[in-house]
């Protein structure tokens, strides 16, 4: 018997998001991305699904690599124009009950200070519904257009966000205490001043000396959710997320993947059965295989070849419109998402340039599964045995098509063979998830951070040791 199989819905506040020119299908609603209905819609459509969350990307800059130019990404309107992620916590927190709401930020954009601010905020108004999507970024024109030239190199990037998430568990773990609102109005006292401290943070690349600005929230520290798959991706996902995605087109790539990434959070102290991994997959589903097939078959009329090409040259970093349709992916050393240009290029599949458009066509990376209920049911029962993994993070083809049969007919197959979950638990988003409070376990590194003042102890007489 498998485990059961847990969903995420893939998204992000933009056209198309993973399946650039379906946009152009007369059912797709992608287009009304700009409208605060198209994410209540589906938010309400994804909670009677049980969906865990709805996992919103995100990315600052855009897609100028394919052609040396932007012109295709926006003649296909490919992750352009696209709009703020964190914004849509509230109305869909107001439109359901349960649905969690992972958010996407980048370590190398937003100041911790700040973002913290941001975060226990949404945080606080979703009830604790917020989870984060720990990202470094990939972009250069992302980098060029927030004042700082360019990306720094691959791996600094998660060096930078090693410090960053320090600065963010100073101030939602340790600067106010359990018990520091009162909130008591005989004696006219909100906030205990004692039990409120400085977090004292002067590091390599942030200094953070003062108090966190907000009242702890309901989770103090969001549900951290990571994507990082190269080396030094692993190694944050490994120490800190609680959520990991995966996206990789291949079984074996899976199962290595999600070996490697239990056997590092092992090593690090952490339960690595607590860490839930979610493949990323696209589902075209339908009454029979042959109703499945023609739906597909639908669909890949409205797919652009640029628009595929566009994404890939991004996520890579290789300009893929030098190459012809028939040659094939090879391992070029870039700055951009350098697990990417790997999976592409590990041997265990030869990709033609035309392959890899016709695959990015209809939800990006990850695999398309294309079936009746007992077909897709069988399937995901087999990734789930065969890799270890916990669930999907599903791309939608069509929106809101995609996430609608899913739902309509996946979903009931699932719960049908008792792998499926039929409610929700109560409480916030990570108590849901995994059945315990409401904070992150002692177990987590985040937990050193909550007795702030011996922490700040501990880091001037290291100072001192320097000195002398």
């Amino acid at each position: 018997m498998t485990k059961t199989i847990r969903f995420n819905a893939f998204e992000m506040n933009c056209v198309g998001h993973q399946s650039p020119g379906l946009w152009r299908h007369p059912r797709d609603r992608s287009w009304q991305y700009k409208d605060l209905e198209y994410w209540t819609d589906l938010a309400k459509l994804l909670e009677t699904g049980f969906f865990d969350s709805i996992f919103i990307a995100d990315v600052i800059g855009y897609y100028d690599v394919y052609k040396g130019n932007l012109d295709n990404a926006l003649l296909q309107g490919v992750q352009i124009p696209v709009n703020d992620p964190l914004q849509l916590a509230n109305p869909i927190a107001l439109a359901t009950n349960h649905l969690g709401i992972g958010i996407t930020a980048s370590t190398s954009f937003e100041h911790p200070y700040t973002f913290a601010r941001r975060l226990s905020t949404a945080d606080h108004h979703t009830k604790g519904r917020i989870g984060w999507n720990i990202v470094t970024s990939y972009l250069e024109s992302g980098a060029k257009n927030v004042g700082q030239g360019g990306l720094r190199s691959h791996d600094n990037r998660y060096d930078v966000a090693s410090e960053y998430l320090e600065v963010l568990y100073k101030l939602f773990e340790g600067s106010w205490e359990e018990g520091a609102v009162v909130r008591d109005k005989e004696r006219g006292i909100f906030a205990d001043p004692t039990k409120i401290h400085e977090v004292g943070h002067k590091g390599k690349y942030f200094d953070v000396p003062g108090y966190h600005l907000c009242e702890p929230s309901p989770q103090r520290t969001p549900v951290l959710f990571q994507a990082g798959a190269s080396n030094a991706g692993k190694d944050v996902a490994a120490g800190h997320a609680e959520c990991v995605f995966i996206s990789t087109p291949l079984k074996d790539a899976t199962r290595a993947y999600v070996a490697d990434i239990r056997q590092r959070a092992a090593a690090q102290g952490r339960d690595p059965k607590k860490l839930l991994v979610h493949a990323m997959a696209t589902i075209i589903v339908d009454e029979t295989d042959a109703k499945a097939r023609a739906k597909y078959e639908e669909y890949v009329k409205y797919a652009s070849y640029d628009g595929a090409l566009v994404l890939m040259s991004g996520w890579t970093g290789i300009d893929f419109g030098h190459y012809k349709p028939a040659d094939t992916v090879q391992h070029v050393k870039t700055n951009a998402i350098t697990s990417a240009v790997e999976r592409l290029s590990d041997g265990r599949k030869i990709w033609t340039i035309e392959e890899l458009a016709q695959w990015g066509g209809i939800g990006g990376m990850g695999p398309l599964f294309v079936g009746s209920p007992s077909t897709i049911a069988d399937i995901l029962q087999e990734w789930v045995e065969d890799t270890d993994i916990d669930g999907f993070n599903l791309v939608y083809a069509l929106a809101h098509e995609t996430f609608a049969d899913v739902i309509g007919y996946v979903v009931p197959e699932l719960q049908k063979r008792g792998v499926y979950a039929t409610g929700y638990r109560e409480g916030t988003l990570r108590e849901k998830l995994f059945g315990g409070g409401p904070y992150l376990p002692a177990t987590h590194p985040a937990d050193r951070f909550r007795d702030i003042e011996k922490v700040k102890r501990e880091a001037a007489a290291n100072a001192d040791e320097r000195a002398a």
